[in-house]
């Protein structure tokens, strides 16, 4: 069996890396952008940053943002739209995943439309043809977005989180600049970077990890826990660090798969609108608990990667355990809460065991799982 592996074109890394922007639209052809970014970071002059680069280069660009913070088919539609009005041929991403969600499936539609309807995008969608070349500048440390093949929608309609997974949709060149992600509050930087974090875990010990993909998590599981607390307290070298980790589990998680703390995770953002990060980091201690049996040594791994002292010592069970306190440690340092009282509500639970359980994610589990399981599973957290 072949393990494939997709990455971006190009990619660049660290302060003042988006001074490339402008360079390649220019190299590539390109003679118009469709900045696509969120109502906050134009509100707020994130956006701006970019933009001021393309003036500056004489680029033309029109400015797209009715994105919400968990992008619906609605957002999606109108950016369709908007991109053909705008006469643009490329598309610059900036923000978080929602941004660049939008503007993966804003760009697989232009080129492929038959997929208009966007619910078709779900899973894996055989579209043709490359999306338009999107340019994607992430503002949070967080979602990697910028480097992988995945993107989520929602169809509010039916309270449910759309996974899409196509190789057609990476950008074509990533501007990882930690100047973007500077502004982003403490409970923001908390909640991506714990994202991340769980891309890491998840990513290594997913059923299709092999060694290529987990060179990447181990590193990314050691950057992030070395990084985290310092970047939510606002030190340059923490936030420089956390854009460098999220991107490097990127790389790995996208060509891997995650596990069911997505599939959990997306069930709650759909229901609830739960910040995806908050969601994935009060799930991961729990569900890595259940997982552990599946796992081999992987776990004393992540817990050397972690900073944990003694490792080499310890059992099994030892290191297990060692592991999955690290991360319950580094969860509340950063101030995410413990549980899902004040999110999820019993009456739903059928609901929301049986979503996660449909989820994309949920094969890429290390163990079998179940409806049932994953119900005890949400009613631990509550």
């Amino acid at each position: 069996m072949a393990n494939r592996f997709v990455l971006n074109e190009t990619s660049y890394h660290g302060k003042g890396a988006i001074s490339a922007i402008a360079d390649e639209i220019k190299a590539r052809g390109f003679k118009k952008a469709f900045v696509c970014s969120d109502p906050d970071l134009v509100k707020f002059g994130v956006t701006g940053k970019v933009t001021a680069v393309l003036e500056a280069a004489d680029i033309p660009y029109t400015v797209y943002s009715d994105i919400k913070p968990n992008p619906t088919i609605e957002n999606v539609q109108g950016g369709v739209c908007a991109f053909k009005e705008s006469g643009s041929d490329c598309i610059v991403a900036v923000g978080g995943g929602s941004s660049m969600d939008t503007a993966k499936a804003v760009g697989i539609i232009i080129t492929n439309p038959s997929f208009a309807d966007v619910r078709s995008l779900e899973g894996v969608a055989p579209t043709k043809e490359k999306c338009v070349p999107i340019i994607a500048v992430p503002t949070t440390a967080g979602t990697a977005a910028e480097v992988t093949i995945n993107y989520v929608i929602t169809d509010a309609q039916n309270n449910r989180k759309m996974v899409c997974v196509d190789v057609h949709d990476i950008p074509v060149v990533a501007v990882v600049d930690p100047d973007m992600m500077a502004t982003m509050p403490k409970g923001l930087c908390a909640a991506t970077g714990m994202d991340a974090l769980t891309h890491a875990i998840e990513g290594y010990i997913t059923a299709g990890a092999w060694e290529m993909s987990d060179m990447f998590h181990i590193k990314a599981i050691e950057i992030i826990a070395k990084s985290l607390r310092a970047a939510v307290n606002g030190c340059d070298c923490g936030r420089e660090g956390m854009a460098l980790g999220q991107y490097i589990a990127g790389m790995g998680f996208s060509n891997v798969g995650l596990g069911i703390v997505h599939s959990m995770a997306h069930t709650l953002g759909a229901l609830y609108d739960t910040p995806h990060g908050v969601a994935n980091a009060i799930i991961l201690p729990t569900v890595m608990e259940y997982n552990a049996p599946a796992t081999g040594e992987k776990y004393r791994d992540i817990a050397k990667a972690m900073g944990v002292c003694g490792v080499d010592e310890m059992s099994l069970d030892e290191a297990r355990k060692a592991a999955v306190d690290a991360v319950r440690a580094l969860s509340a340092d950063v101030g995410i809460p413990a549980d899902l009282k004040d999110i999820a509500k019993a009456e739903d639970l059928p609901f929301l065991a049986q979503s996660a359980y449909d989820d994309a994610c949920r094969p890429g589990n290390p163990r079998e799982t179940s409806v049932e399981d994953i119900t005890e599973l949400f009613k631990s957290l509550m």
